[in-house]
């Protein structure tokens, strides 16, 4: 049973940065896939930032703000937030799952872990 835990949220204004963590308990067996995904009050979960392998994925949402990177000995991955919008403002969540198909990273019942979540409040 894999665990995850995030942390690094909090309150941060508009333009702003923010850097997330999630740390593994281990890592699921095959090809390992992890993600955030984030859900806003009232939405369905949003695919925010993926890894599956060695490649990188983003939703349009975050390109060119958003990274995604792990420290593979620390089985931690991290999401830098920089230039932070009101409309970044949801409870951020980390999955990870084994042998996904790229197509399949955005879809969170694809995903067999999850953590608890953390939240990102941006505004004024």
């Amino acid at each position: 049973q894999v665990q995850l835990e995030e942390s690094g949220g909090g309150l941060v204004e508009p333009g702003g940065s923010l850097r997330l963590s999630c740390s593994a308990s281990d890592y699921p067996g095959g090809t390992v896939a992890m993600a955030w995904f984030r859900q806003a009050s009232g939405k369905a979960q949003q695919f925010v930032a993926g890894f599956r392998g060695g490649n990188t994925f983003y939703a349009d949402s975050g390109k060119g703000r958003f990274a995604i990177s792990r420290d593979y000995a620390k089985k931690t991955v991290y999401l830098q937030m920089n230039n932070l919008k009101p409309e970044d403002t949801a409870v951020y969540y980390c999955a990870a799952g084994s042998n996904l198909r790229q197509p399949e990273l955005s879809v969170p019942s694809r995903y067999n872990y999850w953590g608890q979540g953390t939240q990102v409040t941006v505004s004024p």
